[in-house]
């Protein structure tokens, strides 16, 4: 099955579709299932799909067409016959906003969120309108489409009108040969950054304002430390988004400002030193359409503090501190809690470890498969239903 799947709005490999797409991609290389993954790649990034090159074909796409609204109208105006010269016979689109309007093939999407719905000047008035208008008309036109989430999943129901029977559920997966417990053996350059000798509360997130809570997290702070005159610092792992000067701003201004440090962009391989060497892992997210990190930490053995909204309270589950992402009294209290109690971090990393078990990239490729080959059976029975009309007339 020749599939093509685009990956042209991954960010330069710094976002969470980013993680999404490599994981996929490498899971599909283990797989026994016959499949030849077609990647339509920009070509400054074509180095981040090097090591898909043995069984995957790579599909450059021109630079001019890495704005979102040039990438947009690619994916609409030039795809299709991008699809039909390369004889794919299923298209996969991992982003609602790439969603194909029309296409030569049986098409499926992977929609990570609805977070337009839920949260308040998430985007700008022209992102939000796409994303709650047109992308709800091109949902209709997926062939299937993959939610990541029970949360999503009902989202894509409620707000897009999708019909239950075309929504497939696959949870996102891990991968233990990256995160998994134990000591930080060689220090990346991302943690010569910070005092390894003093314990420190992690956030990896992209620095998104309002959306990822980063502000109300460190007026958390600001009030653990007057309370507890706790040596513990804040971590902030993240490439700079939508809303990321007010962030800046706020921990410039902080009063404990000397303690709290953005590392920035912390590339894939350095992740699970950063998560093993944290006391903690603090998630106040306002919404996710899953949640990756605080399962990374988990698998790393990092006792993980974390806000239940959107799909988080279903992903977590119970082997979490669990706050109310609105409360910086509720933070606060969970922050002291924590860096107080050696048992309760013992306790939570050892439930941590366990459930982070129950997900696997694996799983979610083979699962992925199966929904193109339902894609392909709807298709082929679509096209026979005129021919067994005019035999039956």
């Amino acid at each position: 099955m020749r599939v093509g799947i685009s990956t042209t709005m991954i960010q330069r490999g710094k976002t969470g579709i980013a993680q999404y797409l490599f994981a996929l991609t490498r899971a599909f290389g283990r797989l026994h299932t016959k499949i030849e993954p077609v990647l339509f790649v920009l070509e400054e990034d074509m180095p981040l799909f090097a090591f898909a090159e043995p069984y995957c074909e790579l599909a450059p796409v021109a630079e001019k067409f890495r704005s979102p609204v040039r990438n947009i109208l690619w994916h609409q105006l030039s795809l299709p016959g991008e699809i039909r010269k390369r004889s794919l016979e299923l298209f996969h689109v991992p982003s609602y906003r790439r969603m194909l309007g029309t296409a030569p093939c049986p098409s499926v999407a992977t929609i990570h969120d609805l977070a337009p719905f839920h949260v308040t000047k998430k985007y700008d008035w022209k992102r939000m309108f796409y994303g709650r208008v047109v992308a709800r008309r091109l949902a209709a036109r997926q062939d299937e489409i993959i939610a990541i989430s029970k949360q999503t999943a009902g989202d894509i129901e409620k707000y897009f009108g999708v019909p239950r029977g075309k929504i497939n559920l696959i949870y996102n997966g891990l991968d233990r040969t990256k995160y998994f417990p134990g000591e930080v053996e060689n220090i990346p350059e991302a943690l010569k950054q910070i005092d390894l000798t003093i314990p420190y509360f992690l956030y990896v997130a992209r620095l998104e304002h309002p959306a990822k809570n980063h502000v109300r997290l460190i007026s958390a702070f600001e009030k653990f430390k007057k309370v507890t005159s706790s040596h513990w610092q804040l971590v902030f792992a993240g490439a700079d988004w939508h809303g990321a000067e007010v962030i800046h701003h706020r921990m410039a201004s902080s009063s404990v400002r000397n303690e709290i440090h953005s590392l920035g962009f912390v590339p894939d391989a350095d992740l699970s030193s950063l998560y093993r060497a944290a006391g903690c892992f603090v998630f106040p997210s306002m919404f996710e359409g899953f949640g990756l990190p605080p399962l990374e930490a988990m698998a790393s053995g990092c006792p993980v503090i974390s806000s239940t909204r959107g799909s988080l309270a279903e992903v977590v589950g119970d082997a979490v501190i669990p706050i109310n992402p609105e409360s910086e009294d509720e933070m606060a209290h969970a922050l002291a809690q924590i860096s107080g109690s050696e048992a309760l971090r013992i306790s939570l990393s050892r439930n941590g470890i366990e459930h982070a078990k129950k997900f696997d990239w694996g799983i979610c490729a083979q699962q992925t498969v199966e929904v193109y080959h339902k894609a392909l059976r709807k298709s082929a029975q679509v096209a026979s239903e005129p021919a067994l009309l005019k035999s039956v007339g």
